[in-house]
């Protein structure tokens, strides 16, 4: 599938790219190229082929979901911060 450069032009456009007429018409061979190759990759009969969702066969290694008594308690957390109001660290605007 040959791509000229009025194609370039318009993708250029699109994604805000000043190209010179020499980065157009090198960019239209390679993209026509890279087209070209992938139409040649649609011949590929992938009728028996699964579909694959990852290349690794990784198991899941995270641990149980367990509950676990809290190591502070509010108050003692909240004695950490440098102002606190309403049982909440107050910090200051930013906007």
């Amino acid at each position: 599938m040959p791509l000229d450069k009025a194609a370039v032009e318009h993708v250029a456009l699109l994604a805000r790219l000043n190209l010179s007429e020499t980065e157009k018409t090198e960019f239209a061979r390679q993209l026509s190229s890279i087209l070209g190759y992938v139409d040649k990759l649609q011949e590929l009969n992938t009728d028996q082929v699964r579909p694959l969702v990852n290349i690794l066969s990784a198991n899941n290694v995270l641990r149980d979901d367990e509950e676990r008594p809290r190591p502070l308690s509010r108050e003692e957390l909240l004695a950490n911060g440098p102002s606190v109001e309403a049982a909440q660290f107050k910090v200051p605007k930013i906007l």
